[in-house]
């Protein structure tokens, strides 16, 4: 198994190409202040392991940084909107790759009618496009 950041890497972990890529996207700790003792690296795989595993921020593996060190960089960043200039950068490489526009020209709504509440009582939901009453989705489908 490989190593990154000092530690055997994780599956989640970044690849080196995958860090290149990322890196000019992620914000350079601030010069002001305290120095940065986490590199922005090995935030983004706790932040790719926690993603991957679906664990709780508290059950983050011990050898990665510290839980609460991450969720800090993952709201900051997420109020910053980095995760959706990420996103759209990602979108628009892949799109070009793949000789399409860069940015998508259409888009797919999709939307299930259903009775917004049980405490209404008798009460049936309507859907006057599809012309029938009550809720529009199976039970089963959950």
């Amino acid at each position: 198994m490989h190593m990154t950041c000092g530690r055997r890497a994780y599956p989640s972990d970044l690849s080196d190409e995958e860090w290149e890529r990322l890196r000019p996207l992620i914000p350079e700790p601030s010069t002001d202040g305290r120095p940065a003792e986490v590199p922005r690296r090995e935030l983004i795989n706790a932040m790719l392991s926690l993603v991957r595993s679906g664990c709780a921020w508290r059950l983050l593996p011990h050898d990665l940084p510290a839980w609460k060190t991450v969720y800090h960089y993952f709201r900051l960043w997420q109020r910053a909107g980095l995760w959706q200039k990420i996103m759209d950068v990602l979108r628009e490489e892949v799109r070009a790759q793949m000789g399409r526009e860069r940015t998508p020209s259409a888009a797919i709504i999709d939307a299930q009618s259903i009775k917004s509440s049980a405490v209404r009582g008798p009460e049936k939901g309507y859907d006057g496009a599809k012309k029938n009453q009550g809720a529009q989705t199976s039970p089963l489908r959950g």
